[in-house]
């Protein structure tokens, strides 16, 4: 490039300068360059920093997502359990009386009966598979969380806060309470 400058009538004085010129020129042209080069990169890594941290938000985002999602199914799946099992206990209690009236009248005809404590024996054992327990009540003490207090008696035999009387069972299903215990409370 410098030969296609250079000028045959030129001194060598002129020459220098040219070349003077020419150097001054390549380096700021080149400085532009490296200038401009940095600054893209720098707005380059700007770009890359923006678009790794809109990544990293996206990523988390999605995890959090299939996070509460999970938890929404298993609530769910727990709520229509419970559901469930909440509209089989009136069953489950007619299915006890009538072994309870059977147990008064032991004449009547026996098979009948045997059949209904097997079924009622089958409907308990399917619920503690899935998780639903009876709430224990008559001889422990009162707790509101788990019993309904319907009376409330004196009597000397009895401690404080002691449940005699189990009226209506109740259910918890995975600690959760289906239906609390109706109980008389003594003292």
């Amino acid at each position: 490039m410098e030969n296609n400058l250079k000028n045959d009538n030129l001194t060598p004085d002129e020459e220098e300068m040219l070349e003077e010129v020419i150097e001054d020129i390549t380096e700021t042209a080149d400085g532009e360059v490296v200038d401009d080069i940095k600054g893209n990169a720098d707005g380059a890594d700007a770009k890359l920093s923006e678009m790794t941290d809109k990544y990293q938000r996206v990523v988390a985002e999605y995890y959090n997502y299939r996070e509460r999602t999970a938890k929404e199914k298993a609530s769910m799946y727990s709520d229509g359990a419970r559901d469930t099992v909440e509209k089989i206990l009136p069953v489950i209690d007619n299915l006890e009386r009538a072994v309870a009236t059977q147990s008064a009248k032991s004449d009547e005809d026996d098979s009948f009966f045997k059949g209904v404590e097997m079924v009622l024996k089958q409907f308990k054992e399917m619920l503690k598979a899935m998780g639903v327990e009876e709430i224990p009540a008559k001889g422990e003490k009162f707790n509101p969380n788990l019993h309904s207090a319907v009376s409330h008696v004196e009597d000397a035999n009895f401690g404080e806060n002691e449940i005699t009387i189990e009226m209506m069972k109740g259910y918890k299903y995975k600690d959760k309470v289906i239906r609390h215990s109706m109980v008389q409370v003594a003292n």
